[in-house]
């Protein structure tokens, strides 16, 4: 990649990490803050709950004013937004109210970032599936790590403090973005081959596989967990075993699984970034799909390290596809509406996968959380279909 490849990825990549970081404090430290309030579990995840609809809902404006400003004013407002509010958060932590406002503001801040930042990479970076690659990449790292340095800042200093950090880690974001210059990108792009292949049939398709694909990734992050903590005894008692003395709760262990899945799919990530440079990205998108209906199915049979063995595989391919499909967006839509394409896919995404929780709770309820996997298995070989329309109705296409 060149410079400005590079200074961009700079700016997405450290806004990725704390779109999801931001999002994630909250609950690593929640039963400690139901403590500091006095306020049981349920009302006090209700503070959260306007942070997490306007991450998702306000997905769509913020593109849509990406594409008429640009992503560099958006960023910054996203940064000095986020990170305000997090200070406002520490300050009022012991106001239920005030926090709540404030956690509402961090959410609404916090949806600037994906269509305003893959926007700009599909616009602006040179090599659009490895520049998505890298960027989903540090994205993971905030799903990974988010709960684990907000729980470790929370143990040494307390619930305020954890917010004190969130909001100096956003003003840090506008120091990355003073390294890029002002000048816009061209508000035209073509594909290697010279033709625009942007296709709003093609995209209306790809709407679709991504609804499918967002009720998939919420059902399996909502459930291993669990399913790792009910079936993985035998995981739980050899750590024991070897921390004897040390009072570790199979939750932690479960935790502990999960953030590792989430760094595994890192190399998804990667592997998909590359495999979308050099091959069809229809095909890409069908192939890492395809990978995951084997495990899919297999994973509520089984218990411990298999059970393991299959949650990556399955985790691998499913985080793997999104730099791919993140390049497929570029391709079938025009520049000038690339933010907004993506305000499009992460409220239909965040929205309709939200529906993923009350299927879940449906299927646990009359066949049992091993049912669960093999239920968002057949909600991915819809998907699959899905994508062999995509395939029908447009053209190769590379990244």
């Amino acid at each position: 990649m060149n410079f400005s490849d590079r200074s961009i990825l700079t700016i997405t990549c450290y806004g990725h990490f704390l779109s999801h970081f931001n999002m994630l404090v909250f609950p690593a430290i929640l039963l400690p803050l139901s403590a500091r309030l006095g306020l049981d579990m349920s009302a006090t995840l209700d503070l959260a709950f306007w942070m997490y609809l306007l991450f998702g809902l306000t997905a769509l404006p913020w593109g849509m004013l990406a594409d008429k400003f640009g992503p560099r004013p958006m960023l910054a407002l996203f940064y000095f937004g986020a990170g305000g509010c997090g200070l406002a958060a520490a300050m009022l932590v012991d106001s239920p109210l005030g926090l709540k406002l404030s956690l509402a503001g961090i959410g609404l801040f916090s949806g600037i970032y994906h269509p305003a930042g893959l926007g700009w990479i599909a616009c602006c970076v040179s090599r659009t599936s490895s520049g998505m690659a890298v960027n989903g990449m540090f994205g993971n790292l905030g799903l990974a790590t988010g709960p684990l340095l907000a729980g470790i800042v929370n143990w040494v200093w307390g619930a305020q403090a954890v917010y004190i950090c969130l909001g100096l880690l956003n003003f840090a974001g506008i120091a990355f973005l003073l390294q890029v210059g002002s000048k816009s990108c061209a508000s035209t792009k073509k594909t290697a081959t010279g033709v625009d292949t942007a296709s709003w049939k093609g995209f209306a398709v790809l709407l679709i596989c991504m609804m499918l694909g967002g009720v998939v990734y919420r059902g399996a992050t909502v459930t291993l967990p669990a399913l790792f903590e009910l079936n993985g005894s035998g995981i739980f008692a050899a750590v024991s075993g070897f921390f004897k003395g040390t009072e570790i709760t199979s939750n932690v262990v479960a935790t502990v699984i999960t953030s590792g899945l989430y760094l595994i799919g890192m190399l998804g990530q990667y592997t998909g970034g590359r495999a979308g440079e050099r091959f069809d990205l229809r095909l890409n998108y069908l192939f890492f799909h395809l990978m995951t209906l084997p495990a899919a199915f297999l994973i509520g049979l089984m218990t411990d390290i298999p059970l393991v063995l299959l949650a990556t595989i399955h985790s691998f391919f499913l985080l793997g596809m999104q730099p791919v499909e993140n390049t497929l967006v570029a391709r079938l839509t025009p520049p000038s509406l690339h933010s907004s394409a993506y305000g499009m896919k992460f409220i239909l995404t965040f929205g309709v996968g939200a529906l993923a929780v009350k299927m879940i709770k449906m299927v646990e309820h009359n066949w049992g959380i091993e049912a669960v996997f093999p239920s968002l298995g057949i909600v991915s070989l819809a998907l699959v279909g899905a994508i062999g329309v995509l395939i029908v109705v447009t053209p190769r296409m590379r990244s």
